[in-house]
């Protein structure tokens, strides 16, 4: 993608709709562009006025003797689409569309956006909105949009689906003393979308960290792509809302019922290294973290405090989020025991007891934050009779300074009594909180960042081979022609074999002599399930034998399951008996395959068996992710699955390889085949040796083929 520059650091900007009215939108534009302090040339645009603000109006923005970079449209929708076309005549690189009225209100909207969005592309233009707030960046300076206010200058990028979100994000942060570099709103998303915006504040100097409030994904593929490449350079904090499963297909297999549009935003976001918060606090809080502190070398936490209560609660929080609490050196302690009162906890927390004052809370940090084991500090103060919060707050800001590779992030619980101590905090730039938790959940988004920087992967793909695309393609046209979107299990057996995914082959038998022949062929013993495209649970109407293992129990079998589906079934259409050979006993897993509609197919890997929707021991990947070994490795690791393969209680550790060879071969048949909707391998059981699918479903659409 180009550069955004004519929308952020523009020559020139021509104000369409501007007007002398304080009560119109078209003033507000003008007057926060002129107060913001921008210092390039502004245009009036208002063929009813000779002058606004001061400025020289003009009739059309033809009539402008330069060309222009930038054009804000603050004019009714009727007109915006004359508008638009007159800007792109006058050579007009980027367009702020302010004016609503278009899809939010329905189809003539829709209609009339859809014509905007082609005047745009007619012209080469670039167009935020319409029906948005505006931008801002600090550093330029300026102001294009509505908002009351302009933000201290800092380094925090805010993109905003919701204009209502960002005007009132605006107005608290002056209360918070939170400092920006660009405020975005996104508005309609016609053209310009979050993913534009990602990328451009990723190679933006002036900013460190990049915040998102959004409501869907446009385009799911290349957020990832550009979310993963911006995540190398700067934190991305997003806040995703509309989590409800409502919107979700209805799913008939275990995988499809586990994913869901929610679980698909997690992975992607997980995936592509991006932060995702559940609430504006926490949006906020990690902001303030990531813009003020440096990444912590490890996950290691250390407490000061002089209340042992927060303490106890902070701790457990430390453990609630994956952290760990540091251990101190030998001299760390000895230190501690020598220079603390008796009753002090010297040990992890450091408990310097309710009458600690100012000395002794230096003394404490200056001990842990020198110790090599300790990667981030959190220091508690609660309001005793004899704290001293101001002369805290300094020392703290002290030891920030002498230890700048170590985030340190205060906790100040009280009201009215520690105000000062902590103003003076917020203004030298240390996270502060009325509480431990949402401080820990802070320390916790810098380390899970740090960890992303860390072990990003330079592995290679694995070349698969053996994969017969062919043999799949004709599969799935044999069960459309047929007018079946669901495979039946001789048919998934084909695909899995076509694509080298070890499974317990399926045959189909018509009667019982040929069922007797299948099993004389493959060896016993063997398991035979009835075939029918309307009989998706085969157990509940008797349509399963096990543990067949000569040729007259087979034929017994054959007829025993074909006169229970019949009674319990009637006009079931029925294909014959599936025979396949029962195989060795191993760990049970599930790999499955599930489509979303803005990220495309997900894995998803967990415990198998009949307990897999009850546990939900699962963790899911982009299939498009899955292409390494170490990739399938970390997903695999991620599940308590993995204790039982690496061998439980003295069993044989399972084969990890022929493991990660499935899922690797799963992963890229949903890739290669975008027509798979939902996909189960339940149970594959994986041996000391080897592994074997045992039950396949597989799910179609039309489309595609």
């Amino acid at each position: 993608m180009k550069n955004l520059d004519f929308l952020f650091t523009p020559k020139q900007i021509a104000v369409i709709g501007a007007s002398k009215s304080p009560q119109k939108i078209g003033y507000a534009i003008i007057d926060n562009i002129i107060k913001s302090g921008y210092q390039g040339k502004v245009y009036p645009v208002n063929p009813k006025e000779k002058e606004i603000a001061g400025l020289k109006c003009y009739p059309a923005i033809g009539e402008i003797p330069e060309k222009v970079d930038l054009a804000v449209l603050s004019v009714p929708a009727h007109v915006t689409l004359k508008a638009a076309q007159e800007c792109g005549e006058a050579g007009v690189k980027g367009l702020i569309v302010i004016t609503a009225g278009f899809k939010e209100v329905g189809g003539e909207g829709l209609k009339k956006e859809k014509e905007l969005l082609n005047v745009c592309r007619r012209y080469n233009m670039r167009m935020i909105g319409p029906n948005c707030v505006g931008l801002m960046d600090t550093h330029t300076p300026l102001n294009a949009s509505f908002a009351r206010g302009f933000p201290e200058k800092g380094s925090i990028s805010f993109i905003s689906q919701s204009g209502a979100m960002l005007l009132s994000i605006l107005d608290w942060s002056f209360s918070r003393g939170l400092g920006y570099s660009r405020f975005i709103s996104l508005g309609n998303k016609a053209d310009l979308n979050e993913i534009d915006f990602i990328e451009s504040c990723a190679k933006d100097p002036n900013t460190k960290v990049i915040l998102c409030y959004i409501e869907d994904v446009t385009d799911g593929d290349r957020f990832v792509k550009v979310c993963a490449e911006a995540c190398k350079l700067k934190p991305i904090i997003i806040l995703k809302s509309g989590t409800s499963a409502a919107g979700a297909q209805a799913a008939s297999s275990h995988t499809g019922a586990l994913a869901g549009s929610n679980r698909a935003y997690d992975t992607a976001f997980h995936q592509s290294g991006v932060l995702r918060v559940s609430d504006m606090n926490d949006l906020f809080d990690l902001a303030s973290a990531f813009a003020t502190q440096p990444l912590p070398a490890g996950d290691r936490v250390a407490i000061v405090t002089n209340a042992g209560g927060a303490a106890i609660v902070a701790t457990d929080t430390v453990e609630k989020y994956g952290l760990q609490m540091a251990r101190f050196s030998k001299e760390t302690i000895d230190k501690l025991r020598e220079n603390l009162p008796a009753e002090s906890n010297i040990y992890n927390p450091v408990d310097i007891l309710g009458d600690a004052r100012e000395e002794r809370y230096r003394f404490a940090l200056e001990q842990v934050l020198q110790d090599e084991n300790v990667d981030n500090v959190l220091v508690l103060l609660c309001p005793t009779a004899v704290i001293e919060p101001e002369k805290t707050a300094k020392t703290i800001i002290e030891m920030k300074n002498a230890y700048p590779q170590k985030p340190i992030f205060a906790v100040y619980m009280g009201g009215q009594a520690l105000a000062g101590g902590r103003n003076i905090l917020i203004q030298e730039a240390v996270p502060t909180f009325t509480f431990p938790e949402p401080a820990v959940r802070a320390v916790q988004g810098l380390v899970r960042y740090a960890n992303f920087k860390k072990h990003r992967t330079t592995a290679k793909p694995v070349q698969l081979k053996g994969l017969d695309q062919n043999a799949v393609k004709a599969t799935f046209y044999d069960a459309l022609k047929d007018r079946r979107l669901a495979l039946l299990g001789y048919e998934a057996s084909r695909v899995m074999e076509a694509y080298g995914i070890p499974i317990s082959k399926i045959e189909l038998a018509t009667t019982a002599a040929e069922a007797q022949a299948i099993s004389e062929k493959m060896g016993y013993p063997v398991v035979l399930k009835i075939s029918s495209p309307r009989i998706a649970h085969k157990t509940d109407v008797g349509g399963v034998e096990i543990g067949l293992h000569d040729s007259k129990a087979v034929a017994k079998a054959f007829e025993r399951i074909m006169d229970r589906v019949k009674h319990h079934l009637p006009d079931a259409p029925i294909y014959g008996v599936e025979v396949q050979k029962m195989v060795d006993e191993g760990v049970e897993v599930i790999i499955g395959i599930s489509r979303d509609v803005q990220f495309g197919h997900l894995v998803v890997f967990g415990l198998g068996g009949i307990y897999v929707n009850l546990f939900e021991d699962v963790s899911f990947r982009l299939a498009s992710a899955l292409t390494t070994r170490e990739a399938v490795l970390e997903m695999i690791s991620e599940t308590k699955a993995y204790s039982l393969l690496k061998g439980y209680r003295g069993k044989k550790p399972a084969d990890m390889d022929a493991l990660i060879d499935a899922i690797l071969r799963t992963a890229r048949l949903a890739r290669d085949f975008k027509e798979i909707t939902e996909m189960d391998i339940n149970p594959l059981r994986v041996h000391h040796r080897g592994a074997t699918a045992l039950d396949v479903k597989i799910t179609i659409e039309q489309a595609g083929l």
